[in-house]
């Protein structure tokens, strides 16, 4: 019940429209992917930095027990600008590979070179279906604890 390695389910084709299509979607995906690489690039410098000016702002304090948690935040942000830098990072890095073998795999008129730019796309997708399920799990879980505490208060 094998089909030949060579015969297509379907015999899916790309006419001129569907190639016009996929190079104008390679030129935006391009712009969209260098556009998250700096955007990746301003929030590591914003989150190497936030340290720094937090402490510094704080220093002025007198009271001890002020200064420690202002930077503890700074550090706590600068942190989480490094990690949401890394959640750019990868899609743009997806987006990026889809776009050069596209138009690569039209210029040589290679249809393995085809497949993984699609194979960057599926990634793309992929991993911003998993941190929109990540997202969303964490919404459910703050709208969850805000009814918890919302009944703990109204005991009281």
């Amino acid at each position: 019940m094998e089909q030949p390695a060579n015969a297509n389910l379907f015999d899916l084709q790309l006419d001129q429209n569907s190639i016009n299509y996929l190079n104008e979607a390679a030129r935006w995906s391009r712009f969209l992917s260098i556009l998250g690489f700096i955007y990746c690039g301003l929030l590591v410098i914003a989150g190497l930095f936030l340290g720094s000016v937090m402490s510094r702002m704080m220093s002025g304090i007198n009271n001890s027990d002020a200064a420690v948690p202002a930077m503890m935040g700074g550090g706590f942000f600068g942190f989480f600008f490094i990690c949401g830098s890394l959640i750019i990072f990868f899609p743009s890095l997806f987006l990026f590979n889809f776009s050069s073998k596209l138009r690569k795999a039209f210029r040589g008129n290679d249809q393995p070179v085809l497949a993984e730019s699609f194979r960057n796309l599926k990634s793309f997708f992929k991993f911003y279906g998993i941190v929109a399920i990540i997202g969303l799990s964490i919404y459910a879980l703050a709208i969850v604890a805000a009814i918890i505490g919302a009944m703990v208060a109204s005991r009281h």
